[in-house]
């Protein structure tokens, strides 16, 4: 330890040393993430590769399937009777390997000798075929029935076999291609089923695997699992079972990109368990499709490395220590700049700098005692700037003070003369007109009497609406928006409906043509309470300041894409004076307003942006449009 603290050479190359590391751990984590990140593309890549060839070799199993059966329901209806129905059933399992079994069912009394029920069913097993006539059963509420018999078209079902009595399914589930038959006449005369046991499907794939512990699942309506290797799982549940909508968030939103048919991939904790989920649907079937790889089995040659890195990172700190040490001895020359420093001193300029060292060695003593020279020359001239420059500084700290206290003492009067003047109008045509009623009541006609309470009205909803503003601006009124519902089930079309309705009832002569891309029954969650008053704002806005006739309230859905998620657009324009550009930047700030000797308080549009920020959306004025003013709200999906 003694010799370290003397040799300014070592001690130089240990600090060296010291800053390198930083660095150079910095640069090796930075190409590990990068290293990361690479693998974890080339792993999508690849499995993405995988899933797109394995949907592919489902697609032309299920095309064989569909073929099979097109190709033989013109037989059908041609030779209607129960021999041929059994012959053509056979033919179709026989002629196609892909395919399990095949049954005909027509619907009741089609032929009176067999009564109500008639089904030619031909099973194939291992090299076995055998057709039978089904024994009787309510089979017209089956799925394989009952689908295409409504939909009127062929469909592909999955449906679970609780007999499972020829083998045919796994844990009792069964893929089947239904068609509808119709005869010359346009009437239904039977369903033809093509059936395929999902046993057989699976082992379509189960030998293509991108990494050995990955595995493939399959849902279909509502999320329920077709296939999984979990068979407990299949058909009698659903992705959404058992998972807990706050702490596994990922595995709900690839249920819900599953169910909605859409392809892409995800990182979703299974079973505890991170992996890379690859999705996509299966095209001609409502089935999604998914393949899902551990991220251990993708991580872990990039594991095997960072135990190579790791001894090579040592070895590396190493020799920069050896070649720093063997630099610095000859390189340092710090006396050198102790006498540049003194010499400056001896010239007058006092300004020079001498830090006191650490350190115990000669260099170290030596710069020691000439920093303290310099201070005691200091001390004094120091003391006085100091004190100077403090002086200076909190006299114009002080300025700054006194004159922040006479604006904001300015615009507390201007706002409560604003205030007071906005508040005493309304308030003095309503006691106007009451004091007319009391004294005049009986004399005045109907239609008098409806105008005047028309205008009590108006005015008394007007003052209604500042001493609301007033309580939301206020910190009250802003910790009670923070802390509302904000998860209100809101139909996008019938919210904007109630805005308009309402301002209707106080601009009667309001032309307000509405324009919705989304269905009536498109929702978004959010405050009801607060959208409503943000709509209500801006409409009340288009009509106080438009020429009343070409306002214009549109609901546009925003799609997700690689740079933003989905969202709601509602857009309410007007045509007329609009905004100067100068003025656009300060209709959002509270208590301004651009004309002082119009109504109002300064409050609605910043309000109103204030509500739509606190639900995770945006309210801005487009500075693109030029007929008047055109306001857009976006709240986030």
């Amino acid at each position: 330890m003694i010799s370290i603290r003397k040799s300014l050479s070592l001690k130089l190359s240990l600090s060296l040393l010291l800053m390198a590391i930083p660095i150079f751990l910095l640069s090796l984590g930075i190409l590990f993430v990068q290293s990361r990140r690479i693998i974890k593309e080339e792993a999508t890549e690849h499995a993405v590769s995988v899933l797109n060839t394995t949907t592919q070799r489902i697609c032309r199993y299920l095309n064989a399937v569909e073929t099979a059966t097109n190709a033989n329901d013109w037989l059908i209806l041609k030779y209607l009777q129960p021999d041929s129905l059994l012959a053509i059933s056979r033919r179709i399992v026989s002629l196609n390997p892909h395919i399990d079994g095949c049954s005909i069912s027509t619907e009741p009394e089609v032929f009176p000798e067999y009564g109500r029920y008639f089904s030619a069913y031909t099973v194939k097993e291992e090299d076995t075929i055998t057709t039978v006539v089904e024994e009787e059963y309510e089979y017209f509420e089956k799925v394989w029935y009952k689908k295409p018999h409504d939909l009127e078209k062929p469909c592909w079902v999955v449906y679970y076999d609780e007999s499972d009595s020829l083998e045919l399914t796994l844990e009792g589930m069964v893929a089947s291609y239904s068609k509808p038959l119709y005869n010359d006449d346009n009437r239904f005369v039977a369903v033809v089923s093509t059936d395929i046991s999902l046993l057989h499907l699976s082992k379509l794939y189960s030998s293509e695997k991108p990494y050995p512990n990955s595995f493939y699942m399959m849902t279909g309506e509502e999320g329920r699992f077709l296939l999984h290797p979990d068979s407990t799982q299949l058909f009698k549940r659903t992705i959404f079972s058992d998972a807990d909508p706050q702490h596994q968030a990922d595995l709900f939103a690839l249920g819900h990109e599953m169910i909605s048919e859409n392809q892409g991939t995800m990182s979703v904790v299974i079973n505890d368990v991170p992996c890379l989920v690859c999705y996509q649907p299966v095209p001609g079937t409502p089935w999604s499709l998914a393949i899902v790889s551990p991220e251990s089995d993708i991580l872990q040659a990039y594991h095997q490395l960072s135990l190579i890195v790791v001894p090579l990172i040592i070895l590396g700190l190493l020799v920069i220590l050896l070649l720093c040490y063997r630099a610095v001895a000859h390189a340092i020359r710090p006396i050198n700049q102790l006498l540049e420093k003194t010499q400056s001193i001896a010239s007058g300029n006092y300004e020079v700098h001498i830090p006191r060292s650490p350190r115990k060695d000669a260099v170290g003593q030596l710069q020691n005692s000439f920093a303290t020279m310099l201070q005691s020359l200091n001390f004094h001239r120091g003391s006085v700037q100091y004190v100077t420059e403090r002086t200076e500084r909190r006299n114009e700290e002080l300025a700054k003070a006194t004159l922040l206290a006479k604006e904001a003492d300015k615009q507390k009067t201007a706002f409560m003369q604003s205030m007071s003047h906005q508040i005493r109008t309304p308030l003095n045509i309503i006691l106007g007109f009451a004091q007319v009623l009391r004294v005049n009541g009986g004399q005045l006609s109907d239609e008098e009497k409806k105008s005047i309470t028309g205008m009590m009205d108006y005015n008394s909803t007007l003052l209604n609406r500042m001493v609301l503003m007033l309580f939301d601006s206020s910190d009250t009124g802003l910790s009670e928006e923070l802390h509302s519902h904000r998860y209100d089930t809101v139909r996008c079309n019938d919210v904007a409906h109630e805005a308009i309705a309402y301002i209707m009832i106080h601009y009667p002569n309001l032309n307000i043509r509405f324009q919705s891309e989304v269905a009536d029954d498109y929702c978004i969650h959010t405050s009801h309470l607060y959208l409503m008053r943000s709509f209500r704002e801006l409409l009340y806005n288009a009509a106080k300041y438009s020429d009343g006739q070409h306002i214009v309230f549109k609901v546009i859905h925003v799609p997700n894409s690689e740079q933003k998620a989905g969202a709601v657009r509602f857009i309410i324009e007007d045509k007329g004076k609009g905004i100067a550009e100068a003025d656009r930047e300060l209709v959002f700030q509270f208590f301004t307003k651009v004309d002082d000797l119009s109504e109002g308080l300064g409050l609605g549009l910043p309000l109103a942006k204030r509500h739509i920020e606190n639900l995770g959306g945006n309210l801005t004025l487009d500075p693109d449009y030029h007929d008047g003013c055109r306001f857009i709200i976006e709240i986030p999906l």
